[in-house]
Parts: structure tokens; sequence; C-alpha cells
């Protein structure tokens, strides 16, 4: 298998850290792409029409594209268990939406004040698309007990939504004001899948 990706994106670090929970990872390569939404790549397009890392082309020459269809494809073939089939599945993945709209909102904020010129940044929606992970923060502070060690594509997600605001934006400062939520993510931040993975520039 082959994996378009950018060690920066924290949708393709939810497949890497996937890949090695479920021991797939010495199954895939890894090309490394960097792209913005103006400066898109022939290669990719080639096998995902819509431009977007992370893509995963199988051996038979298909591609799988988003991040919550490549994990859970992982998972069925690695015989995971990072999503349950019990009751406590609408929660796990309802906690995967949850890190993604963060993620969402915080690389859309990147892509304004990274990518767009400066004259053209627009302070309002910028603040706005922060209100929406300092919402999350909120909500996950008050769930953290519930979160305790469970280990599933919802919490390794919440792990990784949270190391992408460190990554980008370490003046929110967030341990402030979440003591529970900071107490939890130190925790789980020693796994090895996490450890292995830590978000960088490419």
């Amino acid at each position: 298998m082959k994996l378009f990706y950018n060690p920066a994106s924290p949708f393709v670090r939810k497949v890497l850290v996937t890949a090695i929970e479920c021991q797939l990872d010495n199954k895939i390569s890894k090309q490394p792409l960097a792209l913005t939404p103006v400066s898109p790549s022939d290669t990719l397009n080639a096998d995902n029409p819509l431009g977007k890392i992370p893509a995963l082309v199988l051996d038979d020459g298909s591609t799988l594209m988003d991040s919550r269809v490549i994990c859970e494809y992982l998972n069925d073939q690695g015989r995971g268990s990072l999503f349950p089939a019990d009751s406590t599945r609408w929660q796990t993945l309802r906690w995967q939406s949850i890190a993604d709209g963060m993620c969402d909102a915080a690389v859309a904020v990147r892509y304004e004040t990274f990518v767009r010129p400066q004259e053209h940044q627009w302070e309002q929606w910028i603040n706005n698309q922060k209100d929406k992970y300092r919402r999350a923060l909120v909500v996950l502070e008050n769930e953290a007990a519930e979160i305790g060690n469970k280990i599933d594509i919802g919490t390794l997600s919440i792990a990784i939504a949270l190391d992408y605001i460190d990554f980008r934006y370490a003046d929110e400062s967030w341990r402030d004001n979440f003591p529970a939520l900071s107490a939890w993510h130190q925790t789980i931040s020693s796994r090895d899948s996490l450890a292995q993975t830590i978000p960088k520039d490419l």
C-alpha cells in the first residue's frame, strides 16, 4: 500500500497512528507531499481526484480517501479494536467527530494565516474558526473522566487534535484552563503510536 502524506497533517497522522496500532505500518510506503489549496499535486490528483491527503493506494490500484475511511479499513485489515462493535461505538465515533472538527477548524486557520496574503485575511472568520476548537475543549474537559484510559479511534483522535493545536497555536496555552484534559493528554501521549508520529513540517 502507498500513502500520500505530510507529517504536519493531523488527518494523515491519524492514519499513521492507526497503522501502528494495527501493526500494518511496515506494509505502507509513504509518498511525501507539500500541499496547499493553491498548490495541488498532479501525482496525487491522478490517484485521488479530490486532491487531498491522506490518500491510500491499495495493492489493487484503487484508492481510499478521507482519514475516517482509511482508518476503518486499516483497523479491519489488521483486526484491530479501534472501532468498537458494541454500544460504545457511537461515543467513540462522536469523539472522533469532535476531534476531526477541531482539526478542520485549526487547519482552516492555518491556511488563512499562512497561505492567504495578509491583506486579504479575514480576522473575524479566523476567530470564529478558533472558537470552534475552543468550545470543543470545554466539552472534552467535562468528559475527561469518561474518556479515561480508553484506546480507540475517538480517544486517539482527541490526542491528535490537541497535539495539532500545540503544534500550530502554542500560544493558546489550553492546558491552563483544562486541567483534567491536560492530565489525560499527558498520559496518552506516551503511547508508542503517538510518540512516533509527533507532527512536524515536511
